[in-house]
This record gives structure tokens, C-alpha cells and sequence, in this order.
């Protein structure tokens, strides 16, 4: 009869190595791994070994990357056909890419194209073409939901590599994890359809941020394509965006001010209760570009609480002269910007995969540790200060945007039902019962 207790001990010394192993093998796989010297004093001159430090202490949240809209308009949103875990793509972003990044969160964005770019057949580089009425029906809905759902997908798919994340503690437990944190930003007010009513049901299936506008006005706001230079006129928010802001508000969606007008910037920190984003745009100062953001916008920021989350995209960074930027041009936008409002007010937002044209030494996913390099090697930038800059910041506006919606929904506020006052509604049913008679 054999030793009970020995084979015990034997199954303790199978299941003991077999952990080992497995303990090994992720180790091996994740990038968060700290090596042996990683709590040792690094010489300050090391400038490439503190940026994997930072990254591995500290998730790096790239604010806006648009490989999903790749997958829908190119894959028509079949992911399935494909192994993403080993498969390299042209794009740049791919899933080897990322984990050489050191990436720790990733908002994905699932944007859709303005309504006139939707029409079959259009010619996208027609400027002249025409610009559809807001009443006129379009599928940015359809499309919308379709490529929340696509996003949804190929991060469940790959759970060993992404999770979804709706609050700021799910970031961080991911990031522990080894895994990429996944969230969700819609770019454009026009993909609800102009209602509030699609926007709660968008932040119901996991958007946390909505870009106001995108490259066309919608019935929030004006955007920067529609700002007349010579005069300056500028129509800003309407009065339903203002609405649209008090709402995300209260829901706790971050709002987001890349692509809107100068005037619509200020007029949303004039009635937003929460820290507002930029999700990828540069200082205005530093290259003279709509897209990018003004002096007095961000300083102003300081006071609300709010942070400009630097592209690399190279017209943003360098207008004149795009084929020429850098990724010094882009440290040259984040140091400008912590200069007017301070380090607590700055972050990063790629737009990779949603222009063709990137910076030189920031050309993909990978390179991510490159930024944070160069910039600890330009002198007067501490790793904490790098910290905020790739995460802590983005990371604590999020917690107080929730917190803003805590108390204005323990307040008793009910949602808004405001709608557009140039919305045309549908001919009435006259064959039902009449509510009041």
C-alpha cells in the first residue's frame, strides 16, 4: 500500500514546479516584468533604462489610436480570419508593435466618418463636395455601434493580451496584470445622431470620452474647418451643446476638445463642472495648425482641471514643413505646455492608424519608450513629471470626472431631455389614442 503522505508531498513538488514554469513563462512574455536591477538606483545619464522604468512603474495611455476604424473599413470587420498575436501589420499599430511600446492602456477610438463621407461613392478628396443637412438621415449610428461592437470583439478575443476597462482602478489592475487596458472614445458628436438619447445609451455600452466635433459643425458645435480666418468668425457651442456638455457631466464621459473651434473650446470650459481633454492635439503657439490648441485654452486648463494629449501626427507637430517633424517637434508641444499650465496638464494621444504621416522617431506602437527617452535627455524633466505626462494625469482627470458625476447624480439630477430645435420629427400618428385629449 503505497505512502499517502509521500505521494503528497510528491503532488506538492509537481504542482510547486509546474507553477515555476508557468511563473517563468509570463515573465518571459511580459514587458511589466521588472528586472533585476529595476529597484537599484539607475544613473541619471541612462536615459533609456529610467523611460523603462517609468513605463513598467507607471501605465503609458495613449489617448486616441484608430486601428479599430482600419478593421471595420478594410477587414468589413471580420477579425476573426486573422491571428493578431503573431500576424505584423503594414498599420501602425499591431499587437507585437504594443508590447514592444510598453503600452499600458489604449483608447480606442471608434470613430466614424462625417456624415458626407458616408454617402457611397463620395470623393473624399473633393473639398467642394456637398456637406449634408444635419436633418438628412446617414448611417453614423449604425456604424458607430458596429464599431464599438468590433472593438468589444478583438479585445475579448485576445483576453492574454487586452482588457476592457470602464473606470480608472480597472486600468490600473490591468496594467499589474501585464495586460493592455482598453477603452473606448467615440470622435465626433454627429455619431449620436445629434441626441442625447443615443449619447447614454453610447456610454452604456462603454464610451467614456466623445469628441464634441469632429471635422464638420454638428448640432453641438462648431469645428475648426469652419473657422474664417481673415474674419474670425467663429459660431463656438450652441445652445444644445451646452446641454450636451451639462449631460456628459453628469454621466461622467470625459469631453473631448480636439477638432473643435477655438470659441467652442472656451465656451465649454465655461460651462463644463468637470476636467475637460484634448484627446490628440498640440499647442497652437508651437505650430500654427486649428487643430491644436491656444494659449489662453490651456492655461485656463489649470484651472479646470483638464489636459492637451500631444499627436504624432507630423502637419499637427509641423505644418509648414510635415515631412520634417520629429519627435523633438512633439516634446517641443509637451514642454510648451507644461510651461503654461504646469506638468499636472499635459498627456499623449498618437492618432496613429488615423493619418498616414507621423513624426519621425515616433513612427508606430513600439516606439513609445523612444518619446520618453528623448525627453528625459532634454534636461529639467523629473521621472515624476514624465509619470504624469504618460498616464497619472489622464488617469486623474478620469477619476474626477467620475467623482463630478457621483455627486451630480446623489444630487437628484435627472438626465436631460433637450433635444436639437432644428430637429424635424417624424409626420405624427394620428390613427392612436391621444395621450391628452
Amino acid at each position: 500500500m503505497p505512502d499517502n503522505r509521500l505521494l503528497s508531498q510528491q503532488h506538492m513538488l509537481i504542482l510547486g514546479a509546474a507553477l515555476f514554469g508557468i511563473t517563468c513563462l509570463y515573465s518571459s512574455r511580459n514587458p511589466f516584468n521588472k528586472n533585476k536591477d529595476e529597484d537599484e538606483e539607475l544613473d541619471p545619464t541612462d536615459y533609456a533604462a529610467r523611460a523603462r522604468q517609468i513605463l513598467r512603474s507607471t501605465p503609458l495611455i495613449d489617448g486616441h489610436n484608430d486601428f479599430p476604424f482600419l478593421l471595420r473599413q478594410q477587414l468589413k470587420g471580420k477579425i476573426y480570419d486573422h491571428d493578431f498575436l503573431t500576424e505584423r501589420l503594414a498599420s501602425h499599430s499591431d499587437f507585437k508593435k504594443m508590447r514592444e511600446g510598453m503600452m499600458g492602456g489604449q483608447f480606442w477610438s471608434v470613430f466614424v466618418p462625417v456624415p458626407e463621407d458616408l454617402v457611397p461613392g463620395a470623393d473624399l478628396n473633393d473639398e467642394g463636395r456637398r456637406r449634408m443637412e444635419l436633418n438628412e438621415p446617414n448611417w453614423a449610428v449604425r456604424d458607430t455601434l458596429e464599431q464599438i461592437d468590433l472593438t468589444k470583439r478583438m479585445v475579448a478575443h485576445y483576453p492574454s493580451m487586452f482588457d476592457l476597462c470602464t473606470d480608472p482602478a480597472s486600468v490600473r489592475r490591468a496594467h499589474a496584470q501585464g495586460k493592455i487596458a482598453s477603452m473606448i472614445g467615440m470622435e465626433g458628436g454627429h455619431q449620436t445622431g445629434n441626441s442625447l438619447g443615443a449619447l447614454r445609451l453610447f456610454f452604456e455600452a462603454g464610451v467614456r470620452y466623445m469628441t464634441i466635433t469632429h471635422n464638420s459643425d454638428n448640432a453641438f458645435g462648431t469645428c475648426w474647418k469652419s473657422v474664417d480666418l481673415e474674419t474670425g468668425k467663429d459660431a463656438g457651442l450652441t445652445n444644445f451643446g451646452q446641454d450636451c456638455i451639462r449631460e456628459m457631466n453628469r454621466l461622467g464621459m470625459m469631453v473631448d476638445l480636439s477638432h473643435v473651434s477655438p470659441k467652442t473650446m472656451r465656451d465649454v470650459l465655461k460651462v463644463a463642472r468637470a476636467p475637460v481633454i484634448c484627446s490628440h492635439s498640440g499647442a497652437y503657439s508651437v505650430n500654427k495648425h486649428l487643430r491644436n490648441v491656444p494659449d489662453d485654452v490651456i492655461r485656463a486648463l489649470k484651472q479646470n482641471g483638464g489636459i492637451v494629449m500631444v499627436p504624432a501626427i507630423a502637419p499637427f507637430m509641423n505644418w509648414e514643413h510635415p515631412e520634417e517633424a520629429t519627435i523633438e517637434d512633439m516634446i517641443d508641444h509637451i514642454l510648451w505646455i507644461a510651461e503654461l499650465a504646469g506638468w499636472s496638464h499635459v498627456g499623449l494621444g498618437s492618432d496613429f492608424d488615423g493619418y498616414t504621416e507621423v513624426v519621425k522617431g515616433l513612427e508606430d506602437t513600439s516606439k513609445w519608450p523612444n518619446l520618453i527617452e528623448r525627453l528625459l535627455a532634454r534636461g529639467n524633466v523629473t521621472d515624476q513629471q514624465a509619470r504624469l505626462l504618460v498616464g497619472e494625469n489622464l488617469l486623474r482627470v478620469w477619476k474626477d470626472v467620475d467623482r463630478v458625476a457621483e455627486t451630480i447624480q446623489k444630487q437628484g439630477e435627472l438626465p436631460c431631455e433637450e433635444y436639437w430645435g432644428g430637429r424635424l420629427w417624424e409626420p405624427e400618428n394620428m390613427d392612436v389614442p391621444r395621450l391628452f385629449p
